[in-house]
């Protein structure tokens, strides 16, 4: 049996396998974008499917901490409204 990956959600930092976590990652040009592949490349953080760890992050700003990068409260929300949908998917 091959060990699946391991990576913590910034926002509730419970312990997931990689494939059950959205990613979100700070391109090189400094925007804040979702990953859905997980293989864009940048400094990446990684966030639950659940919506009370995306409306919780989207109150405390642990994505940009996670990622070092600074942005704005639109970028997060623009980016909170494009995860809510592929989360439901």
């Amino acid at each position: 049996m091959k060990k699946q990956p391991q990576r913590m959600c910034v926002s509730c930092k419970e312990r997931r396998d990689k494939k059950e976590l959205l990613r979100v990652v700070l391109g090189e040009d400094g925007n804040i974008m979702y990953d859905p592949t997980g293989k864009h490349p940048g400094r990446g953080a990684y966030l639950c499917k659940q919506e009370s760890c995306i409306m919780l992050e989207i109150k405390a700003h642990r994505i940009s901490r996670g990622l070092k990068g600074g942005s704005s409260d639109d970028e997060l929300r623009a980016l909170a409204s494009d995860i809510m949908k592929q989360a439901q998917q």
